[in-house]
């Protein structure tokens, strides 16, 4: 553990980071989709003549450009300060893999923001050539970020077998390449590319559904059903690229899945394939809702019905994101960073030299109990929380002191016959450290008033 520890209380640190998420996502990706969605539009409406079109497009673009532009920017940031936090090791190992990577991204992305202000304050104001170019240039710029960020995010789940056999030698930027093409690469870009398409004419329904249907029928019609063709397709399309991105990621990890729903009768092990499920009814019930009151009525489509389908895309894209973090398990970085920055390489080192020596942050002479608090931060609370999310103290409930211990025992032994070893890292340490360990655990879980000597 080479940072202080970032005690989030409640939801844990991981929940930060899970919730800046999901909105930047629907904000970064909807910045890619919608980048497509103007240019096109204001093409199909200088070709035929519209300049009603052209009039809602303005005022889509300026939307477009404060939710981008300033929500959009300020949740990315949010991103990196919470993984920084969160997650030193592994933030460390992605910036030191793709340090060259990151600055072309952020290259493009001023490409894109300069690009999206200038678009929008140049309507009427050069010629319609050139506004379209503008729009075309953001669209590129704006793609090209999500081209970088994708091969960051696969190499995530799979950094591949070539940056794998030179982990840890100080070599692996000379595998860049290999690990940014990572397996999952190509069916992840072409899923996320889906996802943006979709994105990209949920939000244009918001601002369609502002229409006065009774003043333009004709306008809010054209402009409905015109958003609505962005949605559809990419959904119809998603599952086979899902099922192919699936095939790509290591075995261990569609395991998940497999063991989710040999044990959903009993509730146990089954967050992935629950929040799996979740994910493609609320993808149909977009398409269905977007379909009947979109499509069929288009002017009868008010903001209400815009919100609601925005709500199921974010409920979907929460889901496809958990689904996601929740399928790289029990890694943070695939087969070579557990989800508490211990490193695969590490394990056998630990357990014979011992965890904490390696924390600068347990002071001399610490206690046992203080020992085992430092175990639990630095391997524990990653993924779970003292009383709330994933609750230590529900966890445990009921348990002995020796049932603890022998729970920690199934976690440090790791053995391949063990359903904990799908999604949980080995306990590493010595035995000392384990049992420190155990009886923080024990006191941290006792009723108050209880014998906690025994």
């Amino acid at each position: 553990m080479n940072y202080p520890f970032w005690d989030v209380p409640h939801i844990g640190s991981g929940w930060v980071i899970g919730l800046i998420a999901i909105f930047h996502i629907m904000i970064s990706h909807f910045a890619v989709g919608g980048g497509f969605y103007l240019p096109l539009a204001e093409r199909k409406a200088l070709r035929e003549g519209r300049e009603d079109w052209l009039q809602t497009l303005r005022t889509h673009s300026k939307f477009f450009l404060i939710l981008t532009g300033v929500f959009g920017t300020v949740s990315g940031v949010g991103i990196w300060f919470a993984i920084g936090l969160a997650n030193p090791e592994g933030t460390s190992t992605l910036i030191h893999n793709f340090v060259f990577g990151w600055a072309i991204e952020w290259v493009l992305f001023m490409v894109e923001l300069s690009t999206a202000v200038v678009y929008y304050y140049t309507w009427g104001r050069i010629s319609n050539e050139l506004h379209l170019k503008v729009g075309y240039v953001y669209a590129g710029a704006s793609f090209l970020t999500l081209v970088i960020i994708n091969g960051i995010l696969g190499f995530m789940m799979m950094p591949g077998e070539s940056w794998l056999a030179v982990a840890g030698t100080g070599q692996e930027a000379s595998r860049f390449w290999q690990a940014f093409f990572n397996p999952t690469y190509w069916p992840s870009l072409l899923l996320r590319s889906a996802v943006c398409v979709s994105l990209a004419g949920i939000w244009a329904l918001v601002t369609c559904s502002r229409i006065d249907g009774e003043a333009k029928p004709r306008l809010k019609t054209e402009l409905v059903r015109w958003s609505a063709k962005w949605l559809i397709p990419s959904f119809v399309v998603m599952p086979f690229i899902l099922g192919w991105y699936l095939w790509t990621v290591p075995e261990s990890q569609r395991a998940l899945l497999q063991l989710g729903m040999t044990t959903i009768g009993t509730g146990a092990f089954t967050q992935v394939t629950r929040v799996a499920l979740i994910m493609v009814l609320s993808s149909a019930t977009v398409v269905g809702v977007v379909y009947f009151l979109a499509w069929r009525l288009p002017l009868s489509f008010g903001r209400a019905h815009a919100l609601a389908v925005l709500f199921l895309g974010l409920v979907v894209t929460a889901a496809g994101e958990y689904s996601r973090e929740m399928l790289r398990k029990p890694y943070v970085i695939g087969r070579h960073m557990y989800s508490n920055g211990v490193r695969t390489s590490e394990v056998a080192k630990f357990n014979r030299d011992g965890y904490l020596p390696n924390s600068p942050w347990l002071r001399e002479n610490a206690t046992e109990l203080e020992q085992g608090q430092c175990m639990f931060r630095g391997q524990c609370k990653a993924c779970h929380t003292a009383d709330a999310y994933r609750s230590m103290k529900g966890l445990l409930a009921g348990r002995d002191r020796e049932a603890i211990s022998r729970l920690l025992a199934i976690l440090h032994d790791a053995k391949p016959d063990s359903p904990y070893k799908a999604f949980m890292p080995p306990l590493v340490g010595t035995a000392g450290e384990i049992t420190a360990l155990g009886d923080y655990l024990f006191i941290l879980v006792s009723p108050p008033g209880q014998d906690t000597k025994k």
